[in-house]
C-alpha cells in the first residue's frame, strides 16, 4: 500500500509539473504572419547599400548591428511615427514583366522612413504620400524580387516574425540626468510599444518614446545596474531583461541581454 501511495503521489507531481508548464507555454504570445496585401516598391541607393546606413529608426551602421542590406524605408502610413521600426516583412514582385520568374520573395526589416513628396502626384513620383503604403527598398533587396531597371513594381507583402539570434541589444546615449536607449535585435513582432527602466535602487520608471527605435527616461540612474521591461507594439507581449547594464555603465556603449520576444 505504501509503495502504491508513493507512486500515485509521484504521478500527481509529474502531472502538476506538466500542467504548470503547459499553461506557461499557452500564455506566451507568439507573433504570427499576417495576410498578404498589395502595395508598390521602389529602391534607393546603390548595390553597396551605403546610403541606407543610419536612417530614421536610429540603428546606425546596419551591417554592424545585424540588419545588413535587406532593409526598407516605409511610407509614413506604415511607419507609424517610428513604432514600426524593426518590423519584418516578406515582399514579392507581382503583375509586372520586370518580376523575376516564380516571384521570389525577400525578407526585409523596416529601418527608415520614406517621407511624403507633396510636390509630386501620389501616383507619379510621390509614392510615399499618405495614405499609400509603400516600400522604398535598399537596392540589393529590390534586386532579389525584380530587375532594378523597373524603378517601381507592384508587390504583395505581409508582416512576418523577426527571427533573431540572441537577446535584445540596448545602445545608450544621453547624460547623467537623461538616458536615451536604442533597442535593437528585436524578435517576434520586431517592434516596441512601451518601455520601462529599473535601477538597482529604484522602482520601474516609465520611458517615453523619443523617435524611431529609441526611448528616454529623465532620471538620475548613474552608478546603478539597469534592467528593462518592454511591451511589443504588435503582439502586446511583455518581457523583462534583468541586469542588462552593470552599475558602471556608460553612454556610447551597447549592452546585450538574454531576453527576447517570441
Amino acid at each position: 500500500m505504501a509503495s502504491f501511495v508513493h507512486i500515485w503521489s509521484f504521478k500527481l507531481l509529474i502531472m502538476s509539473f506538466l500542467t504548470m508548464n503547459l499553461s506557461k507555454s499557452i500564455a506566451v504570445r507568439i507573433y504570427r504572419p499576417s495576410p498578404w496585401s498589395l502595395s508598390h516598391a521602389t529602391f534607393y541607393g546603390d548595390e553597396s547599400a551605403s546610403e541606407t546606413m543610419g536612417g530614421a529608426c536610429g540603428y546606425g551602421n546596419l551591417f554592424n548591428n545585424g540588419y545588413g542590406v535587406d532593409t526598407a524605408a516605409l511610407s509614413s502610413t506604415l511607419f507609424k511615427n517610428g513604432y514600426a521600426c524593426g518590423t519584418c516583412y516578406q515582399i514579392k514582385c507581382v503583375y509586372s514583366p520586370w518580376c523575376y520568374k516564380g516571384s521570389p520573395y525577400a525578407t526585409i526589416t523596416a529601418t527608415n522612413l520614406c517621407p511624403p513628396n507633396w510636390s509630386q502626384d501620389s501616383n507619379n513620383g510621390g509614392w510615399c504620400n499618405p495614405p499609400r503604403t509603400h516600400f522604398d527598398l535598399a537596392k540589393p533587396a529590390f534586386m532579389k524580387i525584380a530587375q532594378w531597371k523597373a524603378g517601381i513594381v507592384p508587390v504583395m507583402y505581409r508582416r512576418v516574425p523577426c527571427v533573431k539570434r540572441g537577446g535584445l541589444r540596448f545602445t545608450f546615449q544621453g547624460n547623467g540626468y537623461w538616458l536615451l536607449v536604442y533597442v535593437m535585435n528585436v524578435a517576434g513582432g520586431g517592434d516596441i510599444a512601451n518601455m520601462w527602466v529599473k535601477g538597482s535602487r529604484t522602482g520601474w520608471i516609465s520611458m517615453s518614446h523619443n523617435w524611431g527605435a529609441s526611448y528616454q527616461a529623465f532620471a538620475t540612474l548613474g552608478g546603478q545596474a539597469l534592467s528593462f521591461k518592454l511591451t511589443s507594439y504588435t503582439s502586446r507581449e511583455t518581457i523583462i531583461a534583468w541586469n542588462v547594464a552593470p552599475a558602471n555603465w556608460n553612454v556610447g556603449l551597447t549592452y546585450k541581454s538574454w531576453s527576447n520576444f517570441h
